[in-house]
């Protein structure tokens, strides 16, 4: 991927962390964008309590006992690290760090790719850091519909014991609808997600608040003094404890990644206003019920709601966890769309699903693997509560790398000084490694599964990233430079026939010549009347205006009919090349010819990689990438080509 120019480079404070537009929004259009957050950005964090709460007290074979002590103690860690975690370090801090109004830990990377840090093997340890947290979001992606939907059909069991046996079958159903129906777009149910969400979080709110009224006193939890306290009293406990208090704050990436689409405003309004109270009036409510009926630990969230209610519950949970998923699976289209166009992924066959919302795409590959991993971890775990031990790991692992990116961007991007990065370190990272080192206990009962498809993830991105650089090198070697061809073909006497019509040639160089221009040179011995030769740079920002779409290079060669333009797409823009060159006809960067880039021809040097004897990556991993090479999706349907129109024309690279 070429860098950006330096106009593009990143300012050294926060950015706006919403897009053009939002903070001119009306009170009506802050109120349709924070509705709509709540449907999208919080589905994940707002059903935590279906299973946090339930988890903590059943871990490590019930060490933690449901009386005032513990119970206190444990719910003052649970708003305290919900406080900290979510409404200080992410809405408060991490927010502020856009990239072009775009958050998440791919923003995170891209900005670190861009921070001018001097020592190379940093900046590359950090971008590893950052990728092998993308590859944990992969792992949430996957368990958390698996938790969420099942832990919400479980209410069934508690409404009626007798259906006990229908759980797991009624939550794959409902999990192959889920994903059989990510092809068609969630534009359609999409305008149901914030009403939804508004209900649930008012239920959520109402029912915690009734068990409250019953009993004050527990509101005393909320002192931060009870969470020492326990810790003094029971250190090991306490420890053990952090593994599943963590579980109260996933989705904290979730409303980083989708500063996007909504802006920073509408997302922390929702949380402050709506989101925070309801979850703490929430675990409050079945801290309190606990104290009251110490057997409700074994379903605190659904004992807090009357008899009449638990099956409409059931449902309105449901749909609420379904919601949830939908969010994580929509994000991990998301990431992986990103890692395809910062160069960390073989082209993906991507379908966009809405005519008018560009983020919302849909990647078959991703959908039906993620299925299938969902499928088997309901299957293989069987329950929510064995489920939520491998949960914990990679929401912690993707938390302390948020923060350590973070701190890293505070310091070498913005120029803050050193105090305020240390605070930083102490306030954050060492909490977060606090809750990290808490869920290394449960890697042998179930957290070695997104460990497992983390480190999996990663050689992939890795090996992409390596071999297509290398690939890169072997093919700029093989094209040779543009100026001595173009030479060459001045110097022909008589001069190459011309054919007539335009030929657009698609090449990763902007110095070097297209291998099907050589190949069509030397094989057909002619060349078209307009040749117009394209290099497509990838920036590390999410979009590129229209206007600043083409550049028209100047590279210094004279021959008539050739021009030179490079195209450049944001990480999250559709590479639409002939949507491109038509900008080019209505507004003029410079180029001399005007024609219909949809009448024009398409050449494509397709590339054939075999693995080679060549140093710089073990065998194994260039036979990965020769796989994945393989697999790759068409660049005629990536670049959105004409394919009556478009020739490719082979070579051969040894890697």
């Amino acid at each position: 991927m070429a860098n950006p120019p330096a106009a593009a480079a990143a300012p050294r404070g926060p950015g706006p962390g919403h897009r053009p537009g939002h903070s001119a929004a009306g009170t009506a259009g802050m109120a349709a964008l924070t509705l709509g957050a709540l449907g999208v950005v919080f589905g994940d964090i707002g059903t935590s309590p279906l299973y946090a709460l339930q988890t903590v007290f059943a871990a490590d074979d019930h060490a933690i006992k449901p009386n005032e002590a513990d119970v206190y103690g444990v719910l003052s860690l649970v708003v305290w690290s919900v406080t900290l975690i979510v409404s200080i370090k992410f809405v408060t801090f991490i927010m502020r760090a856009d990239n072009d109004g775009e958050g998440g830990i791919m923003a995170l990377v891209a900005l670190i790719r861009r921070a001018g840090i001097q020592r190379r093997w940093v900046q590359l340890a950090l971008v590893a850091a950052g990728l092998f947290g993308v590859s944990l979001f992969y792992g949430d992606g996957m368990i958390t519909p698996a938790i969420s939907v099942l832990s919400a059909v479980e209410g069934i069991e508690v409404a009626a014991p007798s259906l006990e046996s229908v759980v797991l079958p009624f939550t794959l159903v409902v999990l192959t609808g889920l994903f059989a129906i990510q092809r068609h777009g969630t534009h359609v149910i999409g305008r149901l997600f914030g009403p939804v969400m508004v209900l649930w979080f008012a239920v959520l709110a109402l029912s915690g608040a009734a068990q409250i009224a019953e009993s004050p006193s527990i509101l005393r939890a909320l002192s931060p003094h009870y969470a020492v306290e326990f810790f003094t009293a029971h250190p090991g406990i306490a420890f053990i404890s952090l593994g599943s208090v963590v579980l109260t704050v996933t989705g904290a990436e979730a409303l980083y990644a989708d500063m996007g689409h909504f802006g920073r405003p509408p997302i922390r309004r929702a949380w402050f206003a709506v989101v925070f109270p309801a979850l703490a009036l929430n675990y409050l409510g079945q801290g309190s019920l606990i104290l009251q009926t110490p057997s409700a630990i074994d379903n605190p969230f659904y004992l807090l709601i009357p008899d009449w209610g638990r099956v409409p519950m059931v449902v309105l949970a449901t749909m609420a966890t379904l919601i949830a998923s939908q969010a994580v699976i929509s994000g991990a289209f998301s990431v992986t769309r990103q890692a395809v166009q910062l160069g960390f992924l073989p082209r993906l066959s991507i379908r966009h699903t809405s005519a008018r919302e560009i983020g919302q795409v849909y990647v078959p590959v991703v959908n039906w693997g993620l299925f299938a991993a969902v499928v088997a971890l309901v299957i293989g775990f069987g329950s929510s509560a064995k489920l939520a031990t491998a949960y914990g790991i990679a929401v912690t692992g993707t938390l302390a790398i948020d923060s350590l990116l973070f701190l890293v961007i505070v310091r070498t991007l913005w120029r803050k000084p050193r105090w305020m990065v240390g605070v930083g370190v102490v306030v954050f990272l060492s909490v977060d490694l606090l809750f990290l080192a808490a869920n290394t206990t449960k890697i042998a009962h179930g957290g070695w599964f997104p460990l497992t498809i983390g480190a999996l993830v990663f050689v992939v991105l890795a090996t992409w990233d390596k071999g297509r650089q290398q690939v890169t090198e072997a093919r700029v070697r093989a094209e040779g430079p543009l100026q001595p061809f173009v030479d060459r073909l001045n110097a022909k006497r008589p001069p190459l026939p011309r054919l007539p019509g335009v030929a657009v040639y698609l090449n990763a160089s902007r110095e070097t010549t297209p291998l099907a221009l050589r190949a069509t040179v030397d094989h057909i011995r002619a060349v078209h009347d307009v040749v117009v030769i394209i290099s497509i740079e990838t920036t590390t920002t999410p979009h590129v205006p229209d206007r600043e779409r083409l550049v028209v290079d100047e590279l210094g060669y004279d021959y008539d009919g050739i021009s030179h333009l490079t195209m450049r797409f944001g990480f999250q823009d559709t590479p639409d090349v002939p949507r491109a060159l038509a900008l080019a006809r209505s507004t003029p960067p410079g180029l001399e010819v005007d024609f219909n880039p949809y009448h024009a021809s398409y050449f494509l040097s397709q590339i054939t990689i075999v693995p080679g004897r060549g140093r710089g990556m073990r065998r194994w991993r260039k036979l990965l990438f020769v796989a994945l090479a393989r697999n790759a999706a068409s660049p005629v349907d990536y670049f959105h080509l004409p394919t009556e129109r478009t020739v490719s024309m082979g070579s051969r690279i040894e890697l």
